[in-house]
Order: structure tokens, then C-alpha cells, then sequence
């Protein structure tokens, strides 16, 4: 979607300025501070606006937000002495001021239409939806007989807002905005409409006793439809531990549904009309089957995304991970995929350095080039900037057992399973657990839990591989030599040559001195050798 104004053309799908022919390099968030204020002209735009649709609710410094409308008003070649584009309204906010010729049916220009309010009252305003998934979350219903309870129903909400905000992906309506509907009935359609979002997160909290019971629902705004519904029954000894465990898990239950949700509606779009948002989510559907076939599928959607978006994060970042999980399973050559996913994750960055795929795509990278400790480094960003990251977590504790920190490492791998127990990578993350537990020498725990990944996905190499590894220092010479068998079916490319190059050791031959670390790689080679791998 295009926006001319004065000289300059606002290219949404493509994510570019350009002035004339001249393509005019933004920062992201300038970029989507300018679409903002270009798609709500109509008005004048508040600091709390702003915050809500660029910062995710989050609080930013006066500094911080002038420096922003500086750069976007030097990007269209305005200044805070002329304001002939945008216009500083005095302890109000911005408004863009310029003529603008939109595409057709781009309403945005005009004042938004009144909606007639079923429930009586006054006509209210619709919101336009803005490019990403808009969520709001309702203030949860205290059902108990205590009203001082309110306090712990309106935490999980405030929890949850803050929590979706980490995910930049989405686009999550600032508390004051959600909160207004306390203790109010209104049909979801228009709660959707006047906050301009296409998904509703709502639930409630009974205690009774020392017990308390919360339920949290998923919705579709725009049709009423539930996603997804959840009910978590919980000891009340710890107030806010048992808050944040609840937050935790539904934000990361939350997530994948409105991936697949987004990429549901991304699949009755004709092909020409896709953007880029849409082909990345049309990637992850065939990301999270995990075969190799659906990876490459994924990636020449990616490659799509980023034909439409060159310095779109999230497609450069999914592709980098594609071709770092392709390499772990075997379906990629190391010496072809670990370059283009550096590559691809370094674009990343300097597109988005917050974004958490991006600093995914970064450790994976660094894993494969033997830079182990800065892969940990990249991955604790990562769960630094999303906490609720399943499949960090799960890479995470990877990492850490192949530095010899294993407990650490299967604790990680486990509290990726809590997070996301459902999670279409969960085979992943039991077959990490299991890798951390041989290297603890627990090989019969490692046996149980590498099984449990092959329950879950029949061909899933990389478990065969810690089976048949942990069978065989267990003494359970024939199981092993079965599940080497399932193994070679899974990856006939196997061998113990593989298995010691892509245990990461490339530039950090230091850790062969910490004896867990070489102890454990020594272990895993001779294991294989005595399964009758060659």
C-alpha cells in the first residue's frame, strides 16, 4: 500500500521512503512511527497512542520520543521549525498535516464511521487495524466473594499486556485503552471495533479457599469465534509466584494461536495480494511440521518475504533459523546453510536489534561456528527480550550442556516444555532434555526422554541420535543398534564424521580443556562407535 505526500512515497507492503526514485534509508521505528501518523492524519495523535502502537505500551523517556519525530519529520524533509507535514499540537501530540493521496479504499483519511452500540447508548468510533496482529486484553472478572481479590485478577491482565508488549511481532492496546471496559457488557465485535483490534484475550478468577481457578480465553473479534481456551487450577500459597507461572503459560499458549490464526486468513488471500507479514506467517505453518520438505517450503516463502521487504527482521530471522535447524537435522550442508543463515541473521539485527528471532538466528549461527560463548550470550538476550520463547529455551539448554552445564541445560529444555507443552517443536525440546541427561551420564532418564521425542515425531533424527548414544552406554547394546537403524532411515547421511563436525568446536578449541566438555564429546563418539556407526 502506497502513501504519496510533497514529494516523498510511503510504501507499507515494501517497507520503504523513497523521495522521487530515491530510496531514503529509515530505522524501523521510525519507518512505522511515520505509517502511523500517515494512516491516523485524520487526528491528532497522543504520546499515549504512540506508545501503545510503536512501544507496546511500553514507557519511553521524552528524549527518546522527541528523537523519533526529529528523525521521522528529517526523513520527510520537514523540521520542528516548519511543521509542514507534521504538526506539534501543544500538550496534545502530532498530527500529520500534509495532503496525502491514498490507494483506493484507503479510508483511513476520513473520519472513522460510527457503529451503532447494541447494548444502547452513544454511537461509538471504529478503529483502524494496524499492520500487525492487534490484541487487547480485558481486565479479568473476579468471581470470588472477596472483592480485595480484584487486585490479583487485574495483575494477570496487567502481567499478560506487559508480557504480549515483549512480542514484537504483535501489536498489544496499552492498559488504560483494555481496562475501560471493566464491569461493562459489550458485544466482542464492538470492544474490537473501538480499540481497533482483531483479537480479544479475556478470562476470570474464583478462589475459593486456598485454591484459585482462572480461565482465559482467545478470541476473534471480528467474528466471535474462540481460538483457544484454557483453565489453570492452582495452590494459592505464593500470590505472585502462582501469578507469574499463569501469565507465562498463556502468553506462551497465546502465541502460537495467533500464528496460526494469522496464517489461516493469510491462506484465503490471493497470491498476488500477499504481503510480507503474510508470507512469513505462511512460512511458519510449514516451519513448525519439521521435515525437510516443509523447511524448504518455508524458506522460499521467506525468500518471498524478503523479495517484497529486504530489511523485513522477522523473514530474515526465520530464514536464518530454518537453515541452522535444516544443518541440526541433517537435510542442510553445514558449509552452505551456516553462511547463509549468518547472512540472513546479521541482516536481521540491523534491522531490528530487539527482536528475539533475530538474536535466535544470531546464537544458532554462533553455535555452528564453535563461538559457544556467544551463543549463550545471544540466547540470554533472547529470553531477555522474550522470557516466554519456547524454542530459546529449548537451544538454550542445548548450548549449556555442551559446555558441560547440563543440569542447567535439561532444567532450560524443561521449562520450554512447561511454557509451551503443546508446542509443535516439543519433540525438540524433549530431545534436548535428553541430550543434557547423557551428558550427565543419566542414560537411562536420557533413554526415556528421547523416546518421548520419537513418540512425537517418528522421524525425528536428532532424537534417534541421543537414543541410540545413551542405549549403548546403558548397556542395551540391541537397542541401540535398532534405534541406529531407525537413525540412518531418518538421516542416511550419518556417521561418526558428521557426528564430530557438528559438535561445536570450530574456534573454541579451549573448551576442550573443561573435562566435561571433552569428556562428554568423547563419550558421544565412542557410544555411536559401539551402536556400530562407522
Amino acid at each position: 500500500m502506497e502513501f504519496c505526500f510533497s514529494d516523498h512515497t510511503l510504501d507499507t507492503n515494501r517497507r520503504e521512503l523513497r523521495r522521487g526514485c530515491d530510496r531514503i534509508p529509515v530505522e524501523p521505528q521510525v519507518f512505522d512511527l511515520l505509517t502511523y501518523l500517515v494512516r491516523h492524519r485524520n487526528r491528532v495523535v497522543t504520546k499515549d497512542d504512540l506508545l501503545a502502537a510503536i512501544w507496546g505500551g511500553r514507557m519511553v523517556s521524552e528524549s527518546t520520543l522527541t528523537s523519533r519525530i526529529y528523525a521521522v519529520r528529517r526523513a520527510v524533509g520537514d523540521s520542528g521549525a516548519e511543521q509542514r507535514l507534521i504538526r506539534t499540537i501543544t500538550r496534545k501530540g502530532f498530527r500529520f498535516i500534509g495532503a496525502v493521496d491514498a490507494p483506493a479504499g484507503e479510508n483511513r483519511s476520513s473520519p472513522p464511521r460510527p457503529l451503532v452500540n447494541s447494548a444502547g447508548g452513544e454511537p461509538f468510533l471504529a478503529v483502524p487495524l494496524p499492520d500487525r496482529p492487534a490484541i487487547g486484553v480485558l481486565s479479568f472478572t473476579n468471581m470470588s466473594d472477596d472483592p480485595e481479590r480484584e487486585y490479583f485478577s487485574d495483575g494477570i491482565s496487567e502481567d499478560i499486556i506487559t508480557a504480549l508488549s515483549k512480542l514484537r511481532w504483535f501489536f498489544v492496546i496499552a492498559r488504560n485503552s483494555s481496562f475501560a471496559y471493566k464491569g461493562k457488557r459489550a458485544p466482542m465485535k464492538h470492544i474490537g471495533e473501538q480499540l481497533g483490534v482483531r483479537y480479544l484475550v479475556e478470562g476470570s478468577v474464583r478462589k475459593s479457599g486456598t485454591r484459585v481457578r482462572i480461565t482465559a480465553q482467545l478470541s476473534d473479534a471480528s467474528t466471535g469465534n474462540q481460538l483457544w481456551a484454557e483453565r489453570y487450577d492452582r495452590d494459592l500459597a505464593d500470590v505472585f509466584a502462582v501469578q507469574d507461572e499463569i501469565t507465562e503459560a498463556i502468553v506462551a499458549a497465546i502465541a502460537p494461536q495467533i500464528y496460526a490464526a494469522e496464517n489461516f486468513r493469510a491462506q484465503r488471500k490471493p497470491p498476488e495480494n500477499l504481503d510480507a507479514w503474510d508470507l512469513v506467517m505462511r512460512a511458519l505453518s510449514y516451519f513448525w511440521r519439521v521435515t525437510r520438505e516443509d523447511n524448504i517450503a518455508a524458506q522460499a516463502l521467506l525468500e518471498k518475504a524478503i523479495a517484497v521487504d529486504p530489511n523485513y527482521a522477522q523473514a530474515l530471522a526465520v530464514l536464518a533459523v530454518s537453515h541452522i535447524f535444516g544443518t541440526h537435522m541433517g537435510w542442510e550442508e553445514r558449509a552452505i546453510s551456516v553462511p547463509a543463515a549468518e547472512c540472513a541473521a546479521i541482516a536481521a539485527i540491523r534491522a531490528d536489534s530487539e527482536d528475539p528471532w533475530a538474536h535466535l538466528a544470531v546464537a544458532g549461527v554462533c553455535l555452528y561456528l564453535g563461538r559457544l560463548e556467544d551463543a549463550l550470550a545471544e540466547f540470554e538476550l533472547t529470553l531477555c527480550f522474550n522470557p516466554n520463547f519456547s524454542l530459546a529455551q529449548a537451544y538454550y539448554g542445548l548450548v549449556l550442556s555442551c559446555v558441560g552445564r547440563w543440569e542447567e541445560g535439561a532444567k532450560a529444555a524443561r521449562r520450554a516444555l512447561r511454557l509451551s507443552p503443546r508446542d509443535p517443536f516439543s519433540a525438540i525440546c524433549s530431545t534436548v532434555a535428553a541430550h543434557a541427561e547423557f551428558v550427565g551420564g543419566n542414560y537411562h532418564e536420557a533413554i526415556r526422554l528421547a523416546r518421548e521425542g520419537i513418540r512425537q515425531r517418528s522421524d525425528l533424527a536428532c532424537a534417534y541420535r541421543v537414543l541410540t548414544a545413551s542405549a549403548a552406554m546403558a548397556g542395551e547394546i540391541e537397542l541401540a543398534k535398532a534405534s541406529l537403524q531407525e537413525l540412518r532411515r531418518a538421516q542416511p547421511n550419518i556417521s561418526l564424521a558428521w557426528i564430530a563436525e557438528h559438535i561445536p568446536l570450530r574456534q573454541e578449541e579451549r573448551y576442550l580443556s573443561l573435562e566435561p566438555f571433552r569428556f562428554a564429546r568423547e563419550l558421544y563418539l565412542e557410544a555411536c562407535r559401539r551402536a556400530g556407526l562407522d
